[in-house]
Order: C-alpha cells, then structure tokens, then sequence
C-alpha cells in the first residue's frame, strides 16, 4: 500500500501565522507538518509515500528529500484537492492511504484507519450534538457506518461527524475511485475538494467509518487553528504519546 500526501496549497488563509511558506512546512514544535505526516506513515509500516507539491514546490521536495517521491501539480493555483489527488492516480492502483497536508494528528489514528478490516474507509470525528458542526467543516452523514454523504454544505446539525482528512482504499476500491475521478476531472470538476470524490465512490461502494475515539487532531485552516495546533493539540498528543510509551513500558516488566 502506498501513502498520498496532498501538500500543493499555499495556506492563504493563515495569514503568515507560518510565514511565506506552503501550509504543510509550518512548523509545530520541532518539525513541519510534513514532517511529522511523513514520520507517522514511515512509523506505520508505509514506505512508499508520493506528496503532491503545488506553491513552492521546490523547497517542499527538498524537505521530502529521499523520503519520499514528488508530484508537482503545476495548477495548483487554479485546481484544488481532487485534481491533486488525480494527478497520483498511477500510485493508487495498488491500493493507498490519502491525507491531507494540512492535519496534525496522533499517529495512532492512522494505525486505526490502516488496522481496520474495512478495506475502504475514511476516520471520522463523531460530532457533539450540542455544538454542530459549523460551514466550514467537511461534514459526513452516514447509513449503517457508512458514507452517505459527505459535504460543506450539509446542515452541521445533521451530520453525524467530521472528515479528519485521512482515508484508505483497497484494489478494487482504488480502481473505483480512479474511475469516479476521471469522470469528474472529464467534467470540469479540477476545482472540486477531493471528498467529492469519496462521495461519488460511496454511492457505487460502501466507505466505512473509523471514529477517531477522541483522540487529538486538529486541520490547520486559520491563524487561531494554527495557535491550537501549537499551543493544545501538540501537547495533548506528546503527552498521550509518552503515558503510552510508559504503559508499555510498564507492561514488558511485568512479563
């Protein structure tokens, strides 16, 4: 299986919260984004990883290095996430891991999506009903655990969750989805988010939901969610990451 990284946004919405760089180098705690995405694949057991590049594409492959192949989507600026992931189609058919460039997450949600029997399915973040998910937010709706729907803009209050970013698909699942793209980019769809995809697909073939069980994740969007991400999740994760290391620990020197 391999791993999709889609890295070719600029982040104009964070204001320079990263400086003049492509949203997947700002920096949190001591790596890029990219960095750490990279490291949770490479920890995960996944070794051949592509990332679409876009603005800045050179300094974003040198970040990569030998760590991974580079895909420039030279349109970045007039395309979005679908035409991005339709540019590494050629990759998929063997089955993948897809991600978003601009998520911070605990590493063990990517081991949960990968681990589940399902062989297509997204991770989810279960909503709370008493704060709806709001515009901006992929929403998914689901019919017995699977994607019905998944959109911007859907009413929060009838979303069962939200898209984290991270999804995998098998063989048969992969070659799907490659169709579903070709069809949409045929269509004038290249300014489309990638979930648009995801939907198309789940209308022909059941995409399965992995709850993220509360575990700590944050999408990098805006100045104050790159504060967050700073400032709350990282923490959160560093420190459920040691009492983890410290349980296992624990657990070899009583055997």
């Amino acid at each position: 299986m391999k791993a999709i990284i889609l890295a070719a946004g600029r982040g104009s919405r964070l204001k320079n919260a990263a400086g003049d760089l492509p949203k997947c180098l700002a920096a949190v705690g001591a790596m890029t984004l990219l960095e750490r995405q990279i490291g949770a694949l490479k920890a995960a057991g996944l070794r051949d990883i592509i990332v679409v590049t876009g603005y800045r594409a050179d300094i974003v492959a040198d970040v990569c290095g030998n760590l991974a192949t580079c895909i420039e989507n030279t349109r970045h600026s007039e395309t979005n996430s679908l035409y991005s992931l339709w540019l590494a189609r050629e990759h998929m058919r063997d089955g993948f891991v897809v991600m978003n460039g601009d998520v911070l997450f605990h590493p063990q949600l990517l081991i949960d999506l990968l681990s589940s029997p399902c062989e297509d399915a997204l991770l989810i973040s279960y909503s709370d009903p008493a704060a709806p998910l709001g515009d901006e937010e992929m929403k998914v709706l689901l019919r017995n655990n699977c994607v019905a729907e998944i959109t911007k803009q859907m009413d929060g209050r009838l979303a069962d969750g939200e898209n984290v970013g991270v999804v995998k698909f098998g063989v048969s699942g992969a070659r799907l989805l490659i169709e579903q793209m070709d069809t949409l980019i045929e269509s004038g769809a290249e300014r489309d988010w990638a979930p648009r995809a995801f939907r198309e697909f789940a209308l022909k073939r059941p995409l399965y939901a992995v709850s993220t069980r509360g575990l700590a994740w944050i999408e990098i969007d805006y100045p104050e969610d790159y504060r967050r991400a700073v400032n709350e999740i990282l923490p959160i994760i560093e420190f459920t990451e040691m009492l983890e290391e410290e349980s296992l620990a624990v657990a070899v020197a009583g055997e």
